[in-house]
C-alpha cells in the first residue's frame, strides 16, 4: 500500500479498506525526559518505527500515533508531558469506541512506552473489552515482552534511556541523538529502593515494583538516564529492532486469518 497512515488517507481511503481488512495497528508513547542525548519523544518514535514496517510488511494501516503517556516520575524535567492514568484509560477507550463504531474488529495497540502504559491500557481494553464490544480482538504490544533478543544485543543494564533505547534511535532517528551527551555510568538508584528494584529491565529474577516521585528521580540522577548508554550503536539498534518487527509481523499475520 501507498499509504498506511490514517491521518493520511481520506474517509473514502479508509471505507475502501475495511471492505478488505478490518485491523488496524495504534502506536502509543510519551513525551518525557530521555536523558541529555535523546529526544523527548523517543517512546512515541520507538511505537512509530514498530508499527510502520510492520504495517508495510503486512498491508494494514495505522492510526495517528498518540504522543503522550503516563509520565508523572519525570515531570522534574522540562518538557515532560504526562497524563494521568485514567485519563489515559479513557482516551484509549475512545479511540477503540470510534474504530469498532466504523468496523473495525481486530485492534492491535503497539506501545513505546515501555512498562509505564500497560496499567492504563491494559484497564481500557479489558474493560471495553468485556462490557461493551465482547466480539472485538484487542491486544497490546510492548518491547519488553517482544523483545526477545534484547540480553543478546546489549552489554549494559537497560532501563530508561539506556544502550537498547539510544541504539534504536540511531538505527531510525540518528539526526534526534546527540551522541556527545549521552551519559556515562549508571545511577546507583537501585541502592536506594533496596535489591528488589530492578535495575535492568530485560533482566530475569525476584523484583518487587517500587515507586518513586519526579523529585526521587531528579535527586538520583540529576540527567534523567538510568542506564549507561554508550554502547549504544547504529547496528544493535537495527538488530532489536528488525526482530522486534518480525515477531509482531508473525502475530499479525496470523491474527488476519483469524476468524
Amino acid at each position: 500500500m501507498e499509504k498506511i497512515w490514517m491521518n493520511e488517507m481520506s474517509w473514502k481511503e479508509v471505507d475502501e479498506y475495511l471492505k478488505g481488512n478490518q485491523l488496524v495497528l495504534v502506536p502509543i508513547g510519551s513525551t518525557e525526559q530521555h536523558g541529555p542525548a535523546a529526544p523527548l519523544g523517543l517512546d512515541t518514535y520507538v511505537a512509530t518505527a514498530l508499527t510502520e514496517d510492520v504495517a508495510r510488511q503486512t498491508g494494514t494501516i495505522a492510526t495517528p500515533p498518540m504522543w503522550f503517556g503516563d509520565s508523572p516520575h519525570h515531570l522534574a524535567f522540562p518538557g515532560t508531558i504526562s497524563i494521568r492514568t485514567e485519563t489515559l484509560a479513557e482516551y484509549v477507550k475512545d479511540v477503540i469506541r470510534s474504530l469498532a463504531r466504523h468496523g473495525f474488529k481486530k485492534i492491535v495497540i503497539i506501545n513505546g512506552h515501555k512498562i509505564t502504559n500497560l496499567a492504563p491500557l491494559t484497564t481500557a481494553v479489558r474493560n471495553v473489552k468485556e462490557f461493551e464490544f465482547p466480539e472485538l480482538f484487542l491486544a497490546i504490544v510492548d518491547p519488553i515482552k517482544v523483545g526477545v533478543l534484547a540480553s543478546k544485543i546489549k552489554e549494559k543494564d537497560e532501563h530508561h534511556a539506556g544502550e537498547l533505547e539510544i541504539s534504536h534511535m540511531l538505527y531510525k532517528y540518528p539526526r534526534l541523538i546527540e551522541r556527545d551527551k549521552i551519559p556515562k555510568g549508571n545511577p546507583e538508584f537501585n541502592k536506594l529502593y533496596s535489591g528488589y528494584m530492578q535495575s535492568d529491565l530485560f533482566a530475569s529474577g525476584v523484583y518487587i515494583d517500587i515507586a518513586w516521585s519526579s523529585g526521587e528521580e531528579k535527586r538520583f540522577s540529576n540527567e534523567g538516564a538510568l542506564s549507561d548508554a554508550t554502547k549504544a550503536s547504529a547496528e544493535k539498534g537495527k538488530e532489536f529492532h528488525e526482530a522486534m518487527v518480525r515477531e509482531i509481523v508473525n502475530f499479525i499475520e496470523w491474527l488476519k486469518v483469524r476468524k
